[in-house]
């Protein structure tokens, strides 16, 4: 069994507070975006201060769900297990991070051994996908097309990637023109019962 210290998790800043090298495996690329095969995943978790343990933590235990826009086309929810390495072959090798999926739900899963905040920036470095406030994965604002973001259909103007995680978000990032989002913007999500 894998032991963590508490030192070393409540020591990792937010992401996206400080200046660092590219992230191993950064999807810098337009879709399709798929869940990392592990090759650079347990590099990105080292590179952004997040684990990968040996199953789920309960210290922090909650969801939110994610809608991703671009250029008015909603994708069909997210890669099942980004933040999951499962090793067939070698099931000791196999781990979960604190953020992860486990379906195409578009449900985001934060289930951390210790108390401490995470990002909507966390989860897209745990998935590998370049996110910035001008950029989502290889769409990049270019006149009138812009990064967007809402929490509970309220509009976010501040740098997305401190958006902070907490229980039953409905968040929508949205590349494209203001106009071509769909309307009306969810306010919520019918999360599973016990979630």
């Amino acid at each position: 069994m894998l032991v963590i210290g508490l030192a070393l998790l409540t020591a990792t800043a937010a992401a996206g507070s400080t200046a660092r090298p590219p992230l191993p495996g950064l999807i810098t690329s337009k879709l399709p975006w798929s869940a990392d095969d592990g090759s650079s995943l347990k590099p990105r978790l080292k590179a952004i201060g997040l684990h990968a343990l040996s199953r789920e933590g309960v210290a922090v235990h909650i969801h939110q769900h994610l809608d991703i826009v671009i250029n008015g086309r909603v994708l069909q929810g997210l890669p099942p297990y980004i933040g999951i390495h499962i090793d067939q072959q070698h099931p000791n090798k196999s781990f979960i991070t604190e953020i992860h999926t486990h379906d195409q739900s578009g449900i985001i899963h934060v289930e951390s051994p210790a108390v401490r905040t995470f990002t909507l920036g966390d989860f897209f470095d745990v998935w590998g996908v370049r996110f910035s406030s001008s950029c989502i994965g290889g769409y990049c604002a270019n006149g009138s097309k812009k990064i967007y973001v809402w929490v509970n259909a309220k509009r976010v103007r501040t740098n997305p990637r401190a958006i902070i995680l907490k229980s039953h978000q409905e968040i929508v990032v949205a590349y494209g023109m203001l106009a071509s989002v769909p309307k009306p913007l969810p306010r919520s999500y019918p999360f599973p019962s016990g979630y």
